[in-house]
């Protein structure tokens, strides 16, 4: 088996972690920080530096202008190193504009299926990225997910030049997330692994780290969503998060993750629960059509990993889609965008259009 595996230079995980960032932070560093969440975790992180860096708040998921504009800032400011603290979203703004502060072009020029795809061919200005959320594992990820609000599609800009130098996660930053986005974001890396596990791309390396992420996040998740100071279950979801995002780097996702960048570009519903709350439907839809491995995903979970997932987002009360303006009517447009997602493509099996028509239809 042939095996080609990325990953970030260097992981620092563990509790009050953050406090190393001065010393992986070059004193003489003009930095620029993105970040999401509360302004108390920028001054945190700002208290922490030996200058007071250039702050940009990410509201939302990033889109194409707001990357733009955050290199025009970087430039303006005459930055040269960048942090991502927060969510995804954060942690992928700050990855793109690491990115094309080294070249000068626009997100959309990057981007896949929707922009012109060219590829990214000077290595990022430094960056670390910083997680506070269990979920994406943008930390260790070579992909930026861009939204294109005019193109009704989010698509990423790809490079393993995109690779922060460090991730730094410290699960005591998690522990004042509300629990609703703990559940998002926690059944985003539960998908991921799974996901990652069963993908056309997986490996013998990708496998273990997948499989434990889903052992991880099963035993987890909803102890962190009842009690966010549980210590041991905000341990237990950053590791699972981390590994979802170094499985999925190198192994590719998914039709979840296929129908999640139209639905997401199209409807105000979070990633994370646009994951959740399709993941039981595609496993059972996969499964009928012949996929093995998830014998291994129930072990890991202790139970059918479909009826597993659906009592998850049940008890942690993931809303519908319906709930955000879904329609019938909006199933045969997002089947057709959802098909040209590249994660679509490492979906274990080929999902007709009545599969896919049908999985959009149970999430309702």
């Amino acid at each position: 088996m042939k095996v080609d595996f990325f990953n970030v230079p260097r992981i620092i995980v563990g509790r009050r972690q953050i406090a190393r960032l001065a010393e992986l932070v070059p004193a003489s560093s003009s930095v620029l920080l993105i970040y999401g969440g509360s302004e108390t975790l920028a001054a945190r992180i700002s208290d922490l530096l030996a200058q007071p860096p250039t702050l940009l708040r990410q509201r939302g998921e990033p889109t194409v202008a707001a990357v733009d504009r955050a290199v025009a800032v970087a430039r303006e400011s005459n930055c040269n190193f960048v942090l991502g603290a927060g969510g995804g979203s954060a942690i992928d703004t700050a990855k793109a504009v690491a990115g094309l502060m080294a070249r000068g072009d626009s997100a959309a020029d990057f981007m896949e299926v929707v922009g012109k795809g060219l590829k990214i061919t000077k290595i990022a200005v430094p960056w670390i990225a910083i997680p506070t959320t269990a979920g994406t594992g943008a930390e260790v990820t070579r992909n930026a997910v861009v939204g294109w609000p005019e193109k009704k599609f989010k698509a990423s800009i790809r490079s393993e030049l995109l690779l922060p130098r460090v991730a730094l996660i410290d699960p005591e930053l998690g522990v004042d997330v509300p629990p609703h986005v703990t559940a998002s974001s926690g059944m985003d890396a539960l998908c991921q692994c799974i996901e990652a596990y069963v993908s056309s791309g997986a490996n013998s390396m990708t496998d273990a780290i997948a499989l434990k992420g889903v052992e991880l996040a099963g035993r987890y998740l909803k102890r962190a969503f009842d009690d966010g100071h549980d210590l041991e279950a905000r341990d237990g979801m950053a590791h699972a998060a981390l590994f979802s995002g170094i499985a999925l780097t190198n192994a590719g996702l998914g039709a979840v993750h296929g129908f999640a960048a139209p639905l997401g570009a199209n409807f105000p519903i979070p990633h994370g629960t646009i994951c959740g709350v399709l993941l039981p439907y595609v496993i059972a839809s996969n499964r009928a059509a012949g996929v093995q491995k998830y014998v291994d995903v129930d072990r890991a979970l202790g139970g059918d990993a479909a009826n597993v997932c659906h009592q998850l987002t049940t008890e942690m009360k993931l809303p519908r889609f319906s709930t955000s303006g879904f329609k019938p009517t909006d199933i045969p447009p997002m089947v057709e965008l959802a098909k040209r997602s590249s994660s679509m493509k490492y979906n274990p099996v080929a999902l007709d259009d009545q599969a896919l028509a049908n999985i959009l239809r149970d999430a309702m």
